[in-house]
């Protein structure tokens, strides 16, 4: 198993167990991401966005609402407004060691360790949207998220994230 950790940064030696934000309660730790969820990341850290799966249990109307024409399984959507910082902002892929990780969310594909990590290796991501695309990920682009959120909330979609969603323009 692979593991990562995306930062902004690009000369992080050690992670260091920490309390997350919207986490206070949980103990310390560092948090990685599995090699199949890892594209969720391909963004800078406070970017809002919206990735949704077809999966089975989708009813004909919601596969027509959300998936349209397309013939992507995952659909990324983002507001318009962090395109810019989306194709300037350097990313940096840390490959974490798995062996202290415990799964935390094999839903979102979230992992979890109390102890101080030193990364196994680094790579800069260059143009993340095209690697999206070449996932066959189709990538969106909206205005404004709020609406995609209550259509998803009130749909039969179960296979969803909503990432640093705080940062949405507010209607």
């Amino acid at each position: 198993m692979r593991l990562f950790h995306f930062s902004e940064e690009s000369d992080i030696a050690i992670f260091e167990p920490r309390v997350k934000e919207n986490r206070k309660d949980m103990p310390p730790v560092v948090w990685a991401i599995d090699e199949e969820h890892a594209f969720t990341f391909y963004f800078p850290r406070d970017c809002p966005r919206i990735v949704y799966t077809r999966h089975d249990g989708i009813i004909d109307e919601d596969e027509a609402r959300f998936f349209g024409q397309t013939s992507a399984s995952i659909v990324v959507t983002v507001e318009t407004g962090w395109y810019q910082r989306i194709m300037s902002t350097p990313l940096y892929m840390y490959e974490l060691p798995a062996d202290t990780f415990s799964l935390f969310d094999a839903y979102a594909g979230y992992y979890i360790s109390e102890h101080t990590v030193a990364p196994i290796g680094k790579t800069m991501l260059t143009n993340a949207l095209e690697q999206l695309m070449g996932m066959n990920i189709e990538v969106r682009f909206t205005p404004n998220l709020y609406p995609l959120k209550e259509a998803i909330l009130n749909s039969s979609i179960k296979d969803f994230g909503m990432h640093r969603f705080a940062n949405a323009v507010a209607l």
